[in-house]
Order: structure tokens, then sequence, then C-alpha cells
């Protein structure tokens, strides 16, 4: 897909790239300009024209959110932790750490909170509204399913206004709404997304994001995030071949069409649609993965 890009998407691609597989290192601007293979006061530029923010401020948001992970799944120290991310002193770390979550670090570590994780998506996505490939076009993928039984449990979601997708529900709700849900624990080990029927809809959007929680769930909600309860169901587990990064439309693609032809009643169920159908995040290294709700016949 590189080649395809433009070579400002390009170069700030690389940039990201290098980012990723060194921000555990120091990183300057000379070693993303020689990456780039541009100056580095057009990287710079570039950078910002293309991720809305500068490369030290990239930097800093990715390593603090790494940072805060660290601290909410291990039990590091505050000052091990400042240091391997960089700082110089716990004093600055905690400053910065409390500039970007509005919670101290030590208090973090031990009664973690909803906070808005960095998500750095890549550059070379930009742009890519979801187009469904013919069907003529797409090349074979094989498509494995199973059942699965999610037990009665809540979600904590934030609607969008009449968003029936991704995309527009990022329009009106915002990106970072999946970097706040994946700071949160989840019964399924991350966030999930769900098109949900009419009778849970309040109104609002067909389209959330959310995270799944024990029935019993007495935790923060954050501002904004509504609660739903969900039965204990059957679904059937689509999951497809993994794929690189940039073919995740196709993946999509291959997983909605498999759904199309699927007859479950095959296996002795018929659709549920009284349930949400639940994406979850497209990674290539697993497969693109949807659930979608059955009842016994």
């Amino acid at each position: 897909m590189l080649d395809e890009m433009t070579p400002k998407i390009k170069a700030v691609q690389k940039m990201q790239d290098y980012i990723a597989a060194h921000q555990t290192e120091e990183i300057n601007l000379s070693d993303l300009a020689n990456t780039a293979c541009y100056s580095p006061w057009y990287c710079y530029r570039i950078f910002k024209e293309l991720t809305g923010m500068s490369v030290s401020d990239y930097v800093r948001r990715l390593k603090l959110t790494g940072a805060a992970r660290r601290l909410k799944e291990s039990d590091a120290k505050v000052i091990d932790v400042a240091l391997d991310s960089g700082f110089e002193s716990v004093d600055g770390f905690q400053r910065a750490f409390y500039r970007e979550f509005g919670c101290n670090p030590g208090t973090y570590s031990t009664h973690p909170i909803p906070v808005p994780y960095f998500i750095p998506y890549g550059v070379k996505f930009q742009n890519r509204h979801f187009n469904v490939c013919k069907e003529n076009e797409m090349e074979t993928r094989n498509v494995f399913i199973q059942i699965i039984k999610k037990p009665a449990r809540k979600v904590i979601i934030k609607r969008g206004e009449k968003a029936a997708e991704y995309f527009s529900y990022c329009e009106e709700a915002g990106c970072d709404v999946w970097g706040l849900l994946t700071s949160m624990d989840s019964l399924c080990g991350e966030p999930v997304c769900l098109w949900l029927p009419e009778k849970l809809r309040a109104g609002k959007s067909e389209y959330v994001q959310g995270v799944e929680v024990a029935p019993d769930y007495k935790g923060i909600i954050p501002e904004g995030f509504d609660v739903i309860d969900l039965p204990e169901c059957d679904y059937l587990m689509f999951q497809g071949e993994p794929f690189a990064e940039e073919d995740f439309e196709e993946a999509i693609t291959a997983i909605w069409e498999s759904e199309k032809k699927y007859d479950p009643s095959v296996v002795g169920y018929k659709w549920d649609k009284e349930n949400p159908r639940i994406q979850l995040e497209p990674r290539g290294e697993r497969g693109y993965i949807e659930l979608v709700a059955v009842k016994a016949q």
C-alpha cells in the first residue's frame, strides 16, 4: 500500500512506523528525517499537518499511554516507569501524567480509572472511507465459524447520533472514544463495537462503541456514556484469515459476505434480531472477527 500513497503520506507513515518500533528509546527529529529521507524542517511540518500534533507531542502521548498501561497491568514502581519512559525525574513524569490523564500516576497504579489512552492511527488510513468490494473482485478468503456463549452482562457505551457504521460514528462521537474504552477492564479482554437493535438505541445511533462489564458492575461510568443490559446469548463467531493492516476493507467484506450467505439452521439455530451484532477491533494478526446473535430453532 505504501507504493500507492502520496509522497507526503508515505513519509509521515514511515515516521509513525519508526516511532512505534523505537518508542522505548530516545527519538529525535534527525532520526525521523533519515527514515523519511527529507529535511528535519520538512518532516516536522508534514508530520504536524497530517497527524494534527508535533512529533514531540505525539511521542510524549505515546510514551505516557505506555506508562499508564504498565502502571495498570503490573506492580512496577512509579519511579521505574518514569525513567523507562524517558523522563529525567519523577516530578516531571507526574506533572506530564496529570496533564495527560487528569490523575496522579501513583493513584492510578493502585486505583485505575477510565482515562483517554492515545491510539496512534496511521496516516495511511486517512480518507479511506469503507467501500464494499464487489464479490467477483474479491480474493477468496477462508472464514472460520464457531458457536460461543456470551453471559449476561452490562455494556458501557458511547452513543452517536445517527451513525450506522464506524466512519460516521467517529464524526459524531469522536475518534478518541476507543482510547478511553481501551483503558477500561472488559469481560472479553477488549472494547467492542455493536450494532444495536432498535429497542436499545434510545433514539440515537445504531452503531456504538463500548466495553462489556459484569452485571453487578459498580465502577465509574465516564461522563456522556450510557449503560445497557444484555442477556445471556449464543453467538456465531465469524473469524477471517490474518491480513495485512492496509487490507482491512477486504477482510471485513469477506466476513460480511459470509454472514449473508450462512444458514444457521445447519447447526440448529436461527438469527436473533433482539441482540446486537458485535465487532471486534480489526487486527491483522488474528483476522477480522464479528459475532452475530443466534437462538435455538
